[in-house]
């Protein structure tokens, strides 16, 4: 006989619900976005409208009792009985003072009706690529050599460079185009390519793109000279790279008063071709602040911007067709039209309350992140900003710090100072030689000053830059201070060097 024990364990999960998991995503999208989704929303849900639009359900479409065509008098009212047995209370749907909890409008308070207005920005441009694809086009090039000048410019990356080489190249159009060709057609039509504005485009590196430019400004300058130029980037790339102009002159024997002029015509080169077309073809993304931060009379006033955002309620045409259809005496079908109707009237309330809720939270995390960080906006003085992380806000509006995170990430604001997202606003904090807390930002900004006022014929060390901030009290290691450098993307001393 097999003895069986049963045993009883007890173990805590959590668990989002759909309608949890879909308020998280609507937290985390920014405005325009939001605006999107609710549009989608409305397309796919009648019982949610507008009510900037025209309700004309009410007055054309026929009710339940007018196209009953008698073909259902076989049915008695005893196969389904709604008033008595249904799971649900009609009067719940139909109390039009309740669905007053359910109508709402993005907000943007402190406004004046003389204030400007703010309209989403509509862009409709080519892209980069396509551009590329048009200079192409104009060149006398034979139908394979297209489709391969085509597929390169197809794998340019962002910054305008090849991103794969010609032997791949080869490999990928015949598996993937079913195309044949060599490495020598390749190479004859990225030179092409290369001939494309903006110069530099399709080079496979850095050294490629500068000569590319380089030799362009050769050929259109007939009074410039960048013969010198040309040969440190072939012959000194490594040098110059790592800034070391005495090697280069001693290399090419040149004077410093000869060098400086090449190095300049260099260093006003563009080394991500991509990014800077004159053409203004690339794609232009506009940044939509979610709020607005006003200074007035010493006070700080913040609102929540959703001018182009649909005032949302739930239809009156769907509460009147249920009415009808749980008043109709035609039951053949009438629980699952009902069932219907209720389901989208449901889904209405919930979207509805979704995204009361979405806004409830960014203003709150917005008006803490103020009240933490008043003195910076009232001034703009970024030394003014107060060491703040995520679970101080979160603490102050009782919120999880993922939930404020989200909203950080994704969110931005319009000062009187410029447009930021929330993330600038938070730092980490040490304490300076009076034991007061202040913000690494602050830190930052006297690192910043400090490079930009330095001598750049020799620059400070990160020891010399660790002895300058603890002169102004904030004795912070020179790790410390390397650290903050790069964040702050400034370059190590000797690559600040100029001659």
């Amino acid at each position: 006989m097999n003895n069986q024990r049963l045993t009883q364990t007890q173990r805590q999960e959590l668990k989002l619900s759909p309608q949890q998991i879909q308020l998280m995503k609507l937290l985390q999208l920014p405005l325009i976005e939001l605006e999107q989704r609710i549009k989608e929303e409305m397309e796919i849900n009648p019982a949610l409208e507008d009510s900037h639009e025209h309700d004309d359900y009410e007055d054309n479409e026929p009710t339940v009792d007018e196209t009953d065509n008698g073909e259902n008098d076989d049915y008695n009212d005893n196969e389904v009985n709604f008033n008595k047995d249904d799971e649900f209370d009609i009067n719940d749907y139909l109390n039009e003072e309740d669905l007053d909890d359910y109508s709402y409008k993005l907000q943007a308070n402190n406004y004046s009706s003389d204030d400007d207005s703010y309209e989403t920005p509509i862009v409709n441009e080519e892209t980069f690529q396509d551009y590329l694809n048009q200079q192409l086009s104009y060149r006398n090039l034979t139908e394979k050599q297209l489709e391969i000048g085509e597929y390169i410019i197809g794998n340019l990356d962002d910054n305008g460079y090849l991103s794969r080489s010609i032997p791949n190249i080869v490999d990928d159009m015949l598996f993937t185009m079913n195309i044949s060709t060599t490495e020598e057609e390749v190479a004859e039509v990225l030179a092409i390519v290369q001939q494309l504005d903006p110069p530099g485009i399709a080079a496979r590196n850095l050294q490629e793109c500068l000569l590319i430019q380089l030799e362009r400004l050769q050929e259109e300058s007939p009074y410039g000279n960048f013969d010198l130029s040309i040969t440190i980037i072939k012959n000194c790339f490594e040098e110059f790279t790592k800034k070391h102009y005495d090697k280069i002159a001693k290399k090419l024997n040149v004077s410093n008063r000869e060098l400086k002029p090449a190095l300049d015509a260099i260093l006003k080169l563009n080394p991500k071709p991509a990014d800077a077309s004159s053409t203004g073809t690339k794609n232009i993304h506009y940044i939509t602040p979610d709020f607005f931060i006003f200074v007035r009379d010493g006070k700080v006033e913040l609102s929540l911007d959703g001018r182009n955002t649909p005032e949302l309620h739930v239809s009156k045409s769907y509460l009147k067709m249920l009415e009808e259809f749980s008043g109709s005496k035609d039951n053949r079908g009438k629980q699952e039209a009902v069932q219907f109707v209720k389901q989208k009237i449901d889904a209405a309330k919930w979207f509805i309350d979704a995204i009361n809720q979405r806004q409830n939270t960014l203003y709150v995390t917005m008006k803490a992140i103020v009240d933490i960080q008043e003195e910076y906006f009232l001034t703009g003085d970024e030394t003014k900003l107060k060491p703040m992380i995520l679970k101080d806000v979160a603490d102050k509006v009782g919120l999880d710090i993922s939930t404020i995170s989200r909203v950080a990430n994704s969110k931005y604001v319009q000062t009187p100072y410029g447009t930021f997202l929330l993330k600038f606003f938070f730092s980490e904090g040490i304490t300076n030689d009076d034991g007061e807390e202040v913000s690494t930002r602050e830190i930052k900004k006297i690192l910043k000053d400090a490079v930009e006022s330095e001598d750049k014929a020799s620059p400070m060390t990160d020891e010399q830059l660790m002895l300058v901030l603890k002169e102004k009290g904030y004795p912070i290691a020179r790790r410390t201070v390397a650290k903050y450098r790069e964040q702050l993307g400034i370059p190590v001393g000797r690559m600040r060097k100029k001659i």
